[in-house]
């Protein structure tokens, strides 16, 4: 998603937040520091706590949430407790509890600023526009008076019917240059709102026009819509046409620029219908600033679920908090959020293949398989739909079945492009373990082409080369090139201490076989692979350690023979063959290899 031009400030308002908020998955919050003097639990109360605890370690935060309740009906005034529960709460969406519990927090002495935020929320969706300006404006600092509050008031002055009060507190924000985008396009959904057709206009296009800023797909939707109900419909197609971002976004535009097609401007209703999706609009604000800077991302996710709290219709706002929760490893938590967009919404498409994404990081590649099949016949021309139940199929290991799709995906495509080599590389290990190797060869030497030798693609042939002896010297070359782009994967330090080995470099096979064990503690082969060195190396008995490791370790490759293993364990290796090669040529690679 495209992003407003605010980086200045970002920083700043991450670490400003993170010094004043606890973050909601850590036990000892700085809540708890700032209240030496906490009350510990009752027994009684303890064992409700407990479940809280271990839901909320397991990130189950309704399931936590429901528990603390529970314990809290206990021990009503427990002041550690309430605080972790307020901020659970508010992650979850469920603002109107958590402003209940915000306030007792408040009261027991808490002083973390977030809670006046979640209470103004909860006020603004009940239409308390006064009680929600009085609470911002206890908020002090130069964060919250030149950024949060501003957002927050001008959308609560709308609500009072007073807009010209409204853009008086929004004018704040033209202080900071970088805050140019999120200002005009504030005050030009407030004029929208308000029926000022031309002083919005004249926002929104300081978006549209001024090259250096940058516009969100948010920001697209919201002006296309204004020139749709304004007669305009043509400058919103030219709009989006020109709108440049990530590929992501290809399908979420292709849907957008036919909505606007078919839109008639007698019937098409405005985005911002009510103060509220104003709102939700400036909390979606604040949550994309945080989410950008690597330590506010507890923040992120607590703003952007009152965002959808206060306009659940919110389709990119869920987009933005399935992102955060799938950065958490939340995938299940994502999915159902995912669920919740429907299938008029123009990112219905992107988040099917979330989704299916999500279940395959879940290892319920059924699922994913069943879902991406009923897309694929309902977007049948969409490449990347085959190209991602070629991977599902290739990873249950039906490589029939994965090469089918691989194949149709590359029917499919307009044109080979450089960033298709990944099709053609996924294709070459379906191949190769199909046992069609002429076919898989051949659709390597194409990705690797078309990526210029990308690490991936120089290991698996060079890989392959070596295991079937043939092409001896490139093969070797191509696997120190790989390295050299890629020392910290364990899979290619595998590759060159193997190839070491096989050409009885054994001290140096060694060197890189330790690393990769290092970098790949689970894998099987490797285990055996550094074995196999040992030996030859005269560390006997660290061989068969190896050995004896390998099985108990789940060898996904299916490259491990347990029963060869069990032979070595037995009788040791006779006879290493070392494979023909170059030495000058070898030499010369070895010299190559970065040390680093």
């Amino acid at each position: 998603m495209a992003k407003y031009g605010y980086f200045s400030v970002l920083l700043a308002v991450s670490a400003f937040f993170v010094a004043c908020s606890n973050n909601f998955e850590r036990h000892d919050s700085v809540i708890s520091q700032q209240n030496p003097a906490l009350k510990p639990l009752p027994q009684k109360s303890y064992g409700a706590y407990v479940a809280g605890r271990v839901a909320h370690l397991r990130k189950d935060f309704n399931t936590a949430s429901d528990y603390y309740i529970k314990a809290l009906e206990i021990d009503k005034d427990n002041p550690e407790l309430v605080s972790r529960l307020y901020l659970l709460l508010a992650s979850k969406g469920r603002v109107d509890e958590a402003a209940q519990y915000a306030a007792q927090a408040k009261q027991n002495g808490d002083k973390n600023n977030f809670i006046d935020i979640i209470i103004a929320v909860s006020q603004m969706k009940k239409n308390q526009y006064q009680e929600t300006i009085d609470t911002v404006k206890q908020l002090d600092g130069a964060i919250y008076k030149e950024f949060i509050n501003p957002l927050i008031i001008s959308w609560a002055y709308a609500g009072l019917n007073q807009p010209e009060q409204a853009l008086k507190e929004l004018a704040v924000l033209k202080k900071e240059p970088s805050f140019k985008a999120l200002y005009h396009f504030h005050a030009g959904m407030i004029n929208d709102y308000f029926g000022n057709k031309d002083a919005a206009q004249k926002n929104y296009e300081v978006i549209v026009k001024e090259e250096g800023l940058e516009m969100s797909f948010r920001s697209l939707q919201v002006i296309s819509n204004f020139y749709i109900r304004t007669n305009q419909k043509a400058k919103a197609l030219e709009l989006v046409k020109k709108y440049n971002d990530e590929k992501l976004l290809a399908d979420m535009l292709n849907n957008l620029a036919k909505n606007i097609t078919l839109a008639a401007p007698d019937k098409t209703p405005s985005i911002i219908d009510n103060p509220n999706v104003g709102m939700s609009e400036a909390l979606f604000s604040i949550a994309a600033t945080l989410r950008q800077g690597a330590a506010g991302i507890d923040l992120a996710h607590m703003f952007i679920s009152m965002s959808i709290y206060a306009n659940p219709h919110y389709d990119l706002a869920k987009l933005l908090l399935a992102d955060i929760l799938e950065s958490r490893e939340m995938y299940k938590d994502a999915n159902e959020v995912y669920e919740t967009i429907p299938k008029n919404s123009e990112a219905y498409y992107t988040v099917q293949v979330k989704r299916a994404n999500n279940m395959v990081m879940m290892e319920d590649y059924s699922g994913a398989e069943l879902l991406l099949k009923s897309l694929a016949l309902e977007y049948p021309g969409n490449y990347q739909l085959y190209l991602d139940l070629g991977d599902i199929l290739r990873v249950k290991n039906k490589q029939e079945e994965a090469i089918k799709y691989y194949e149709q995906a590359i029917d499919k495509l307009p044109k080979v492009e450089a960033q298709h080599w990944i099709l053609y590389y996924a294709l070459g290990i379906s191949y190769e373990r199909n046992q069609e190797w002429d076919k898989a060869e051949k659709s390597f030497l194409k990705a690797m082409e078309l990526s210029q030798n990308h690490y991936l693609v120089l290991n698996y042939l060079g890989y392959s080369w070596i295991h079937q002896g043939k092409n001896i010297d490139e093969a070797f070359g191509m696997i120190v090139d790989a390295y050299n782009q890629a020392p910290q994967d364990g899979h290619i330090a595998d590759s060159l201490g193997w190839s070491l080995y096989r050409l009885g470099y054994y001290p140096q096979s060694i060197t890189y076989l330790e690393r990769a064990a290092e970098l790949e503690p689970a894998n099987a082969v490797i285990s055996e692979h550094l074995g196999d060195a040992y030996w030859f190396g005269g560390r006997k008995n660290e061989a068969i350690f190896q050995w004896k490791h390998s099985l108990t370790m789940k060898d996904d490759s299916g490259e491990l023979n347990a029963k060869e293993v069990r032979s070595k364990i037995n009788n040791g290796i006779k006879d290493n063959t070392v494979l023909p090669f170059n030495k000058t040529v070898i030499e010369d690679k070895i010299a190559q290899i970065n040390q680093e």
